[in-house]
């Protein structure tokens, strides 16, 4: 198993991967289903270095994207030292090897070396087995929050309120935001 940068010939099988898994909310009851994503998105993710990709035996198994910067989902808490996990996405072929744990163990890595003080990620509505699972892979679940201003995110941000949820990598320490 490797973690490595994404490049530009992975771009065909992210979205590849995006499109099973917004096959698979859609058969999920009450899930909000991922909207076609723009190809200059990932690619601008690409050339920063913030798409990734897990890989067994050289196959994409688990795709994901990260942020410095998540304004207008984290609004005032978006001073904190923070990373932003996006759109993990699972090949199909490697489903059930609980790549959340190690995307988790993973970022907690990476945030320490940028020396950020907290591991977040987002998702939709009141998806409450997606939400225990995040909170069993590590995250402390903030809530549920309707966003100010979803001008310029994709549009199922603005179909359900975000759930928040992040680890905070040095407790001791005080947030900015309060």
């Amino acid at each position: 198993m490797e973690i490595k940068n994404s490049t530009e010939k992975d771009i065909d099988e992210i979205f590849r991967l995006y499109g099973l898994a917004s096959e698979y909310q859609k058969s999920k009851e009450g899930v909000v289903v991922w909207p076609t994503f723009k190809r200059q998105l990932v690619g601008t993710e690409i050339d920063e270095n913030r798409q990734w990709k897990l890989l067994i035996n050289n196959q994409i198994a688990c795709v994901w994207a990260i942020a410095f910067d998540d304004e207008q989902i984290w609004e005032e808490k978006n001073v904190d030292a923070a990373i932003y996990i996006h759109r993990i996405a699972t090949n199909p072929d490697f489903r059930g090897n609980n790549f959340v744990a190690i995307i988790v163990e993973w970022a907690k890595e990476y945030a320490t070396e940028l020396n950020k003080d907290y591991v977040r990620l987002d998702t939709l509505g009141n998806n409450k087995k997606l939400i225990k699972y995040y909170v069993n892979a590590g995250f402390e679940f903030l809530g549920m929050f309707d966003l100010k201003n979803t001008d310029g995110l994709p549009d199922h941000y603005g179909k359900a309120p975000a759930c928040l949820f992040e680890i905070n990598l040095n407790p001791d320490k005080k947030s900015i935001s309060g």
